[in-house]
């Protein structure tokens, strides 16, 4: 079978996404990302999904690929990873409350959480997400299609204006990458380091 035609029209209307995005929402969201790494605080990410894996990557990328050669780590903690505590608060309290559950009485007002969904609809996203709003932390949405609930409960959303999935997950995956580089090369020469690639060792 020959895809090519599918192929080229999937990247043609990744890059015309790429032109679309808002550069001002994802810089204001890099500078609370930092401002939080400076004070200290822990990082919560959470997605539903492809969504959850984006918020395990994201923990690699900071927690390992940014902060391997820094004095000062990053703590980021994403809450789709402990499939165990997962599988038991959906099992015997109710999917809704994987989020928020993990979140209470632990979250505080000085930390940041960062909300994953492409659609912003998803109920456990938006429970953890007011729970975060009634804490009094800060609050940046990752988001695609109109944006749901969650694009107006962040304090920053960073909005993927297409209505497709896949797309969607792409544009966050990117904003990952993005926040990885910007931030393992800034902060590196901060202190005075090169920042140089090391892989396979």
């Amino acid at each position: 079978m020959d895809f090519t035609k599918q192929i080229e029209e999937y990247y043609q209307r990744e890059k015309q996404i790429i032109d679309a995005l808002d550069k001002n929402e994802i810089n204001e969201a890099l500078n609370a990302i930092l401002r939080h790494y400076e004070n200290e605080d822990i990082i919560y990410v959470l997605g539903n999904g492809g969504s959850s894996a984006t918020a395990n990557h994201m923990v690699c990328d900071f927690d390992k690929g940014i902060s391997l050669d820094l004095k000062k780590q990053f703590r980021v903690i994403s809450l789709s990873d402990n499939i165990p505590m997962i599988m038991a608060i959906g099992n015997d309290i109710g999917f809704e409350d994987v989020f928020y559950l993990q979140l209470k009485n632990k979250l505080k007002p000085t930390d940041l959480v960062i909300a994953i969904s492409g659609s912003g609809n998803s109920r456990n996203i938006v429970k953890a997400v007011q729970y975060a709003n009634e804490v009094g932390a800060e609050v940046i949405g990752l988001t695609g299609y109109a944006g749901g609930k969650l694009k107006n409960m962040a304090n920053i959303n960073v909005h993927v204006p297409v209505e497709d999935m896949q797309i969607t997950e792409d544009m966050h995956m990117s904003f990952v990458h993005v926040a990885m580089q910007i931030f393992w090369r800034y902060l590196m020469a901060k202190e005075g380091k090169e920042a140089v690639y090391k892989i396979n060792q």
